[in-house]
């Protein structure tokens, strides 16, 4: 057993070596330098302060490198991860090993996001006022479950789908929750994981969570979360696209949808004579509703502004109106109940929202916004947000460590420490453990078109299908449009024998466990949807990527970065483009070996790589893999693991 805190010269051999304390406790434990090293860094800058870089290649056994020196250092500490699924893999796997291995008491806790715990107080409300007949029988699950949970944590309830439409029925947000003038306060499952969480000495979350909370304290609105001594962050390569979004402006046709039937629910409760209350909440829906339908049918993203719109401009004008009508009267009705009082706040600050977007006139903002199938989302992004995490994350910390599988391009971490405003940073690579050059082999298939031509996508698909059928299905099929995917999704079935699975076709989760269970399975999907996708073993021995993922240049946030870039006299492709497209594709070739038993193929169509001079740097980034030019090595590369 391990006791005590960090002391200088750690010999991390003891802990995480063959014969360590975690072997001890994990029989099937393998020991990796790779990982004592990361550890030892970890160590130092929990110790001594500051910030580090860390990528820690597939393998390496980073979660257990970051998380035992945290637990030895002394201090409290944070671990941000970026997803919920390894947020409870670390509390339910993880830190129970790591307690046996070191018999040191901790008081360990997570928190997610209020909208993760059940709230009993509208659990309560909407049991007693009936919802839509397709509800009930949800609802009267979650019923029966609220009397059997300690933590509301609404992920203990599988038997009603994460995307169910009951949720958000009966659980709260920032804008909807009571507080402490809330019934059922003293009972409060965000209150009690709360308190948890200022008495841990680990606390772990998910960025999502993290930056809300920095957003909250840089707008001088309070906080989510204790102050802490030390921060971890894994997948860091995640951070600045979240800062750009929480440290700017967002509405959505759904919080305006949401505020109106709250406050229609709240009057009909409180109010119920005031006819003029009910109209206003109607007309916001209706009105929201019409702005929605003004943009067109489809998904997409685009520059946000009025001008040149004219449907939508008229749209958002009544819709303004309406919002200000509603407003105006919850204030008036403010005086007769707690509900009606909370609905003004929310309708005071919705007013200013679309006041802001409406003016449209903040310097080194992006005003876009993004059209989805039944809702809208306005957003205001800004250009830069090193600042931001200067003062509300790196500063008030005292030792920091970002880390994950892919910070680096080119072999070097300068694109990471430029975007998020890095000076001084300790850098350091753990390279993957795993044998790539007998694991796996890489293929470019020959003679492709240019990715621009019409018939790209038909020949990535003929390219794809023998190497599909050689590797007995067992595919990830990664596209960097939905088109293209669609077009994939048409075709395919078609072509082979093996079950395609389609993104979009059920829920994320479902679909995952549905390809790991049939065991030969294509998957199709778009590049976002892979990320901290973990399929280990024989259900994923192939990845097919159609396109280097450069974002597309009509992105409103890359083309406002494009013409920043420019005026400062810089080059946007190679410091912007490239540094994104090398982590996105490393993370699509991460999801191929994922142990030591792993065998794999990845296959790039995108004929750059050959052709054009940065694809030196996309190749140069991945792990040294054997290459292969045609279908025969493929086929005895697969006879040779039989």
């Amino acid at each position: 057993m391990v006791s005590g805190v960090i002391g200088e010269g750690e010999d991390w051999s003891v802990l995480l070596g063959q014969g360590g304390a975690l072997a001890q406790v994990l029989p099937q434990f393998r020991a990796r330098e790779q990982q004592q090293a990361m550890a030892a860094q970890v160590a130092h800058t929990l110790r001594d302060g500051g910030v580090a870089l860390i990528e820690a290649g597939t393998g390496t056994g980073k979660t257990f490198a970051y998380l035992l020196p945290a637990m030895l250092s002394g201090r409290k500490v944070l671990v941000s991860t970026g997803s919920k699924a390894l947020q409870d893999q670390i509390l339910e796997k993880d830190f129970p090993l790591l307690l046996r291995a070191t018999g040191k008491p901790l008081r360990v806790s997570r928190l997610k996001g209020r909208t993760n715990y059940l709230c009993r107080h509208r659990l309560q409300r909407f049991s007693a006022e009936g919802v839509a007949p397709a509800l009930a029988a949800p609802l009267a699950r979650v019923a029966d479950w609220a009397g059997q949970t300690r933590e509301g944590d609404v992920g203990e309830l599988t038997s009603v789908p994460e995307d169910s439409p009951v949720w958000p029925l009966v659980t709260s947000t920032r804008d909807n929750c009571l507080g402490s003038d809330c019934p059922e306060y003293g009972r409060c499952h965000v209150i009690e994981a709360r308190r948890q969480a200022q008495e841990a000495d680990i606390l772990v979350v998910n960025h999502h969570l993290l930056f809300s909370d920095l957003a909250l304290k840089a707008n001088g609105m309070g906080d989510l979360l204790p102050r802490v001594e030390a921060m971890v962050l894994d997948e860091a390569h995640q951070v600045l696209e979240l800062a750009s979004r929480y440290f700017g402006q967002q509405l959505s046709s759904h919080q305006l949808w949401d505020w109106a039937r709250d406050s229609r629910t709240e009057t009909l409760t409180e109010a119920g004579d005031d006819e003029c209350l009910l109209a206003a909440a109607a007309q916001v829906e209706t009105l929201t509703t019409a702005w929605r339908t003004a943009l067109g049918p489809g998904e997409e993203r685009g520059s946000w502004t009025l001008q040149t719109d004219k449907m939508q401009s008229v749209a958002f004008a009544r819709l303004r109106q309406a919002v200000a009508e509603l407003s105006q009267a919850l204030t008036a009705a403010a005086t007769r109940g707690k509900g009606l009082e909370q609905c003004a706040a929310r309708g005071a600050a919705l007013l200013a929202t679309v006041d802001f977007f409406t003016a449209h006139n903040t310097p080194n903002m992006v005003f876009w916004q993004e059209k989805k199938t039944r809702t809208v989302q306005l957003h205001a992004t800004p250009l830069d947000v090193s600042a931001s995490l200067q003062r509300h994350l790196l500063e008030p910390v005292e030792s920091v460590i970002l880390t994950s599988a892919t910070l680096r391009v080119g072999g070097s971490f300068a694109s990471t420490e430029q975007a998020l405003g890095l000076t001084g940073a300790s850098t350091f690579t753990a390279a993957s453990p795993f044998d790539y050059a007998r694991q796996s082999l890489l293929y470019m298939p020959p003679a492709m078109p240019e990715p621009n031509h019409p018939t790209y996508t038909h020949a990535c698909l003929e390219a794809a299908v023998p190497i599909i059928e050689a590797s007995g299905g067992r595919t990830f099929f990664l596209f960097t449009s939905h088109r293209a995917l669609q077009e994939a999704a048409a075709a395919l079935p078609q072509r082979l024998s093996f079950p395609i699975l389609v993104q979009g076709s059920m829920p994320r989760p479902r679909l995952l466990d549905r390809f790991r269970s049939l065991g030969n399975a294509v998957l199709l999907g778009a590049a976002s949807f892979w990320e901290g996708v973990d399929v280990q073993g024989e259900a994923l021995s192939c990845v097919i990527i159609d396109k280097l993922p450069f974002a597309n240049p009509a992105d409103p946030i890359l083309r406002a970065r494009t013409e920043q870039c420019q005026a400062a006299g810089g080059e946007p492709f190679r410091e912007l483009q490239i540094p994104q497209a090398v982590i996105a594709l490393r993370q699509g070739v991460g999801r191929l070996i994922r142990s030591e038993a792993d065998r794999g193929v990845l296959m790039l169509c995108d004929p750059r790589l050959r052709t054009k001079g940065y694809g030196r740097i996309f190749l140069d980034s991945l792990p040294p893999m054997q290459r292969v030019s045609d279908l025969d090595a493929i086929q005895a590369f697969w006879r040779g693991k039989a």
